[in-house]
């Protein structure tokens, strides 16, 4: 599934709870007493908190929630593993 596509299912006025997870992600990842494993949750968690808190209670909201939240995860994976894919890249060229 392309980026576009998820980004068409996402509720525009989400995309700032998009970025707040990001964030989010990367200052729970700096927490040394956090486990990675639990990350995902805690952002998911905190996406469907803050898409609720925006659009109100509905089973809409829990979905966005959901997508905002897994999007910011999927984001940022996609990103690390590309910078990693390079540097790899980069790496066997030397």
């Amino acid at each position: 599934m392309e980026r576009n596509v998820i980004f068409e299912l996402i509720d525009p006025r989400l995309l700032i709870v998009v970025a707040a997870c990001w964030v989010l992600g990367y200052i729970i990842k700096q927490t040394p007493r956090v486990p990675d494993w639990s990350i995902l949750y805690i952002v998911m968690i905190i996406a469907v908190w803050l898409t609720i808190g925006l659009l109100g209670w509905s089973v809409e909201a829990l979905i966005q929630g959901v997508l905002t939240g897994g999007f910011s995860v999927f984001g940022h994976q996609a990103l690390k593993q590309t910078k990693k894919g390079i540097k790899q890249v980069k790496d066997d060229k030397s």
